[in-house]
């Protein structure tokens, strides 16, 4: 087992944990305010001995006890390009943490020339938990454009023990088809950055190795379901978020077709029209802005076991999706009155948000009785 965390940790605040009701098709839900002391959160994963791990958009690490005190950042983090949606972007502990004590983490990274890019990294939590160390980089996006919008992204640990991380297309359209490039792809690659040798366009001139699927446009809310199918919610252009079950190797049309509009209110080719592209199982219009998503297995909600459980920014909620068949069934919003960021499924079987907002919470969700 870890070693407890010492106080050495400087813990900020201890807040009193503010609580309120919620009503849910599964009966009245307690909402637990844990802290509100995080700064543009955007990503949250647990460790092994429940406390949290918590990426802020600036570039910041830190970690959340049960009582909601926030430690100081930690060191031996990267510098990160925190422009625009640039920042410190998705954490998750690895799968071997316990042994190995890495950590993963995107972030949007700046080169010499001025570019921007996603990034996967990786590094040691120290052993009083207050320090990355043995940084590493995992793997960089490329083409690195000038750009702060579009930087995806979500790192998930598929049964196979390689990595899958959704990307975006940089806000740069075109790209999104152009397998010479990471842009609008999501991504597969070994704990060490090399490319399985299984995945679907190796070999193929002029492809990147990496890819495992293109065509997307900005993919910040993804996890992995219990038969191991890869499933994300895509933010669209003027309408048009989708819900995609991901097949390896598979093209899913953006730029060239979408159930949105450009933001100049030019039409795009509705996806029905180009039947050689893979279409999503649901769209919104209007948008929820999907950002996070938890594939829920706990106890304390039995009627939302596999439910999908999405961060909605726009629409201030968690959307819960009930799939059936390997597609859309139904869905409830789960009103929180605030921006979602992300959505996780605790050890103990609560459900635990992330607020996008400058004085960031972090919620936790339970039965109220």
């Amino acid at each position: 087992m870890r070693r407890a965390l010492p106080f050495a940790l400087l813990l900020l605040a201890t807040p009193t944990l503010a609580q309120e009701m919620v009503s849910t098709q599964a009966g009245p839900v307690k909402v637990e305010t844990i802290t509100r002391d995080l700064k543009r959160p955007w990503a949250l994963d647990f460790l092994p001995d429940g406390h949290m791990l918590v990426s802020e958009r600036d570039g910041y690490l830190r970690i959340v006890g049960k009582d909601g005190k926030v430690s100081a950042a930690l060191t031996g983090t990267p510098e990160v390009f925190a422009q625009g949606q640039g920042g410190m972007l998705d954490v998750g502990v690895a799968p071997d943490f316990a042994s190995s004590r890495l950590i993963y983490f995107t972030f949007s990274e700046k080169d010499d020339q001025g570019l921007a890019g996603t990034t996967l990294a990786r590094g040691k939590l120290s052993a009083d938990s207050t320090a990355l160390e043995d940084l590493k980089i995992v793997f960089r996006q490329s083409p690195k454009v000038d750009d702060s919008k579009h930087f995806g992204s979500r790192i998930l640990f598929a049964r196979d023990g390689t990595i899958l991380v959704t990307l975006a297309d940089r806000f740069q359209f075109d790209p999104a088809q152009d397998l010479t490039g990471h842009l609008g792809k999501i991504v597969r690659v070994n704990p060490d950055g090399t490319a399985p040798k299984d995945n679907p366009l190796l070999g193929q001139s002029n492809a990147k190795p990496e890819i495992w699927s293109y065509g997307h446009r900005n993919i910040q809310s993804a996890a992995l379901d219990k038969d191991g199918a890869l499933w994300i919610a895509e933010m669209g252009p003027l309408g048009g978020d989708e819900l995609t079950r991901v097949e390896a190797g598979k093209n899913y049309g953006w730029p060239l077709v979408s159930y949105g509009r450009h933001y100049n209110g030019r039409d795009i080719p509705n996806p029905k029209t180009r039947p050689e592209f893979q279409e999503s199982t649901y769209q919104w219009t209007p948008v929820i802005a999907p950002s996070g998503m938890a594939i829920y297995s706990g106890s304390l909600f039995p009627s939302w076991q596999g439910s999908l459980l999405i961060g909605g920014l726009r629409a201030q909620a968690i959307v819960r999706v009930t799939v059936k068949n390997g597609a859309y069934d139904s869905e409830e919003r789960i009103k929180l009155g605030a921006r979602i960021r992300d959505v996780v499924q605790g050890p103990d079987g609560a459900v635990y948000a992330l607020t996008d907002e400058s004085s960031g919470r972090l919620l936790r969700l339970s039965p109220a009785s």
